[in-house]
């Protein structure tokens, strides 16, 4: 388990980490190889087809995060936990954008699974 650790004077997108994670999940997303949402990533894990996954530290079911953390160590996928869903989901295309190509409201997701990265 990746645990990414924010420090409180900078911001969580500086870390290399989470830059390099959002490079991937956006190439994942253009060749269908992104699960978002418990539902979909439980599938994928249980069939052992995810390469990764992620999973947000700020999950409202603590049941969730323990099904998806035993899930990926069972079946030694790579898991890796971030600080916020909200981030994970305007990572991941859970964002509406205004005409001005502002955010104007973000959908969290508490966990996805990448089964494809793409290039």
């Amino acid at each position: 388990v990746a645990e990414v650790e924010q420090d409180e004077d900078s911001e969580p997108e500086d870390h290399p980490l989470l830059v390099a994670l959002q490079q991937v999940l956006k190439s994942a997303r253009l060749y269908n190889g992104l699960v978002r949402g418990l539902h979909e990533t439980v599938k994928v894990l249980d069939k052992k087809i995810a390469h990764f996954c992620v999973l947000a530290s700020d999950c409202d079911v603590e049941a969730y995060a323990t099904l998806i953390e035993v899930l990926c160590s069972e079946h030694q996928i790579h898991l890796i936990k971030i600080p916020e869903k909200k981030k994970l989901g305007e990572w991941v295309g859970l964002a509406k954008f205004d005409s001005n190509s502002n955010i104007k409201k973000v959908i969290g997701t508490s966990c996805v699974a990448i089964t494809e990265y793409g290039e």
